[in-house]
């Protein structure tokens, strides 16, 4: 597999998905705040406003409901110039006054009052004020700005014509708003400062299975398929069903990889067995051939034997094409026929045919009555037939042999095959089932067993061997019980 290595590192800049989730977070908590302070601020200031709107209305009542004259509010005047005339000298560091009334006629000139001289926040009043008839005929105060100092200001028409303005200052809510939005930004940058902190710790949290899921993959990619992504301490609902279908696809995977280099291995074993067996039966083909292009085969014996010579080699290879391509057959796990097979039957047809081909041989058999199996048919002939066939190659023609089938203690079919022969080093049993595996180099293809051993498998069954040198060989095939 080629080495792969990706990027797998925790955390990232503002492009990962967790600095854009906590940039979401950060921008609508940061939204809310500003919004959440701009209602109550302008809540504020909206009833402030009509905190001085209704004080400032309650006096404008007052004095119309009164129907006083300019000589009647003479005292009144006067006590409000005698206030700004003891007061300090103006400056501009000295805070204004709360609140300035003065009283001027109908062309908007300040009159005196009690021999005082208006004073120049007076006139200053009357000068913001540019047209004190219609602010007294208006329902609502106005704001204006008297030295700097916002007010708020109503008029009211006394009976002579006279009119009176009243301001009140609105300084100290300017004040008050500006302070609480100070504090609005304070405490919401710090709350911001906080989401932002406990988003990247959550989210780093939640984030770390799929940092798993990476660091996994880059793993797979490097070569290591047994790799799996682990399950995390909390996981969610659905980085837990990710995680469970991500593991299923590598098991999956992993599987597929396995498969595909075995059956490149079998295809690689069988090519170069195929090429070592038949090496041996074509150099002899060659060599008759080239003996027969050179004339050297004159004599028509030597013909006739050259001629026996090639076609039992050729039928050699054609054995061995034939049970190399069962073998690789079986091993790609064909589709077998399952019926109910009388397998006592099969043993004792492979017995009779055994006692035909060797009429000496000593044959018993050990299956009385019907033996049913759910296997297939033509692959249990062929386990026989290549057991029975190892006994009549591999022993000599005196040998007993015993063939039998049965049943285990939980009802599984077993078929035996044995013979009292001169039996294998243990060295040699371990490799019986190898391709082309020949005790002491005897006679035969080396295939038999391993199509025993393959076509056993197709069944789901298992098949033992016990021998020991002089102990002859026993062959027992269990084949497994139909559900």
């Amino acid at each position: 597999m080629t080495a792969w290595r990706g990027p797998c590192r925790r955390g990232g800049g503002l492009h990962s998905l967790r600095g854009k989730l906590t940039l979401a977070n950060v921008a609508l908590l940061a939204l809310g705040i500003v919004l959440a302070t701009a209602v109550s601020l302008m809540g504020m200031r909206h009833y402030l406003l009509s905190q001085i709107d209704s004080e400032l209305g309650e006096m404008r009542t007052s004095l119309s409901g009164l129907a006083l004259t300019a000589e009647q509010i003479d005292s009144f005047s006067a006590l409000a110039l005698v206030r700004e005339r003891i007061a300090p000298p103006a400056s501009d560091d000295r805070p204004r006054p709360d609140s300035i009334v003065t009283a001027v006629d109908a062309d908007g000139r300040v009159k005196e009052f009690a021999g005082f001289a208006p004073t120049d926040t007076q006139r200053e009043l009357a000068r913001a004020v540019a047209d004190p008839g219609a602010l007294a005929a208006a329902d609502e105060p106005h704001d204006i700005t008297v030295h700097g100092t916002p007010y708020r200001a109503t008029a009211s028409r006394l009976a002579d014509g006279t009119l009176i303005l009243i301001a009140a200052s609105t300084d100290a809510l300017h004040t008050g708003v500006a302070k609480a939005l100070k504090l609005d930004l304070a405490v919401g940058t710090a709350l911001l400062a906080l989401l932002a902190w406990l988003t990247m710790v959550s989210v780093g949290r939640r984030m770390r299975p799929l940092e798993d899921m990476v660091e996994t993959s880059s793993a797979i990619a490097e070569g290591d398929l047994t790799r799996r992504v682990p399950s995390s301490g909390d996981p969610t609902l659905e980085v837990e069903q990710l995680r469970v279908a991500l593991n299923s696809m590598l098991h999956q995977v992993e599987s597929a990889y396995r498969t595909r280099e075995r059956s490149a291995d079998q295809l690689r074993r069988f090519v170069a067995d195929a090429s070592h067996e038949l090496r041996t039966p074509l150099s002899a083909i060659r060599g008759y051939l080239q003996l027969y292009d050179k004339g050297m085969l004159s004599d028509p014996d030597d013909r006739k034997r050259a001629w026996e010579r090639v076609m039992a080699e050729a039928d050699r290879m054609g054995r061995l094409v034939d049970e190399l391509l069962t073998l690789a057959r079986l091993e790609q796990q064909p589709e077998l026929r399952f019926r109910e097979v009388d397998v006592s039957r099969l043993v004792r047809e492979a017995a009779d045919d055994l006692r035909v081909q060797q009429p000496e041989r000593p044959v018993t058999v050990d299956a009385e009555g019907a033996v049913l199996a759910h296997a297939d048919e033509s692959g249990l002939r062929q386990i026989l037939g290549n057991l029975v066939g190892n006994v009549r190659v591999h022993t000599p023609v005196d040998v007993p042999v015993h063939l039998g089938a049965d049943r285990d203690g939980e009802g599984r079919v077993r078929l035996r095959v044995s013979d009292e022969g001169p039996g294998l080093p243990a060295e040699d049993a371990a490799r019986i089932f190898d391709r082309f595996f020949r005790a002491s180099g005897g006679p035969g293809s080396g295939l038999g067993m391993a199509i025993v051993r393959g076509v056993v498998r197709a069944h789901g069954g298992r098949v033992e061997v016990r021998t020991a040198p002089g102990k002859g060989l026993s062959v027992t095939v269990t084949l497994p019980h139909p559900l």
